[in-house]
């Protein structure tokens, strides 16, 4: 009898610490709640940063690299009498996207 008392406590004792540490497993839907919430917060300051740095040097290079090519096309039309735009209008329709690109971005990410 002595054997099987020391065995029910030791299984009595494993289920309550079972049920002691299992606790803890209903803090999830808080879990979630938190993430949500800091992600709303995240997600104003990378549409801030984003609008006010990333779409602004994009913007720079572009136009940059538009006006280069418009005067290498112009040198190469002088030299050999034919004009080339393909490259300055890929550029030029990038930058126009670029440009533009705040004003629908967001939308369509839905933030």
């Amino acid at each position: 009898m002595n054997r099987y008392k020391k065995t029910a406590i030791v299984i009595l004792a494993a289920v309550m610490l079972c049920m002691f540490i299992s606790s803890t497993a209903y803090g999830a839907s808080n879990v979630s709640t938190a993430i949500e919430s800091t992600w709303k917060d995240a997600a104003a300051q990378i549409k801030d940063v984003t609008n006010k740095v990333i779409f602004p040097a994009v913007d720079l290079i572009l136009a940059i690299l538009f006006f280069v090519k418009l005067a290498t096309s112009y040198f190469e039309y002088k030299k050999h009498g034919q004009f080339e735009f393909t490259g300055a209008a890929i550029l030029f329709f990038g930058l126009i996207f670029s440009l533009t690109a705040p004003l629908y971005v967001w939308t369509i990410l839905g933030m």
